[in-house]
């Protein structure tokens, strides 16, 4: 049954395509936190370890709420690593334990991340979607704690 919910099927579409980005940038965020939370190497290593902990469970929840906006809006979600590895907007790294460095390919991709929701936000409005457009200024609120959160480690 299609969604009746005050958009066409073209703005739904539209809002589809930017939040199947979002879930591809989440998903690749998460498992890039997920990889560093496994292999860091430091002298504060259980501090770092229970951060990315923290991080990529919140980023956990994240991804599942973009997928159900997906589904709200009648479309499937996309789940495939490769599916995800085409619409990214993020870049996979090589394996590093340097804290230094992966925080700051972590904060990278937090700030990327905001730009694009910024940007997001603009087009989910003029295509009248502002429930998602609502979402997605939550989400990018959250990506700019996070960025602060890293940006501390990083003095």
């Amino acid at each position: 049954m299609k969604a009746n919910i005050g958009l066409t099927e073209e703005q739904k579409q539209s809002s589809s395509l930017i939040l199947g980005r979002i879930l591809a940038d989440e998903f690749l965020l998460y498992t890039k936190t997920r990889n560093y939370h496994w292999n860091i190497e430091s002298v504060n290593f259980l501090a770092m370890h229970e951060f990315y902990e923290r991080l990529y469970n919140e980023l956990d929840e994240v991804f599942d709420e973009v997928a159900e906006r997906i589904r709200m809006l009648g479309h499937y979600s996309q789940g495939r690593l490769k599916d995800f590895l085409q619409v990214t907007s993020l870049l996979e790294e090589e394996y590093t334990n340097d804290q230094k460095k992966q925080l700051k390919i972590l904060l990278d991709d937090h700030e990327t991340i905001i730009r694009l929701l910024r940007n997001d936000i603009d087009t989910l409005e003029d295509n009248h979607d502002k429930g998602n457009a609502d979402f997605v200024t939550g989400l990018m609120e959250k990506h700019e704690k996070w960025a602060w959160f890293i940006r501390s480690y990083l003095v």
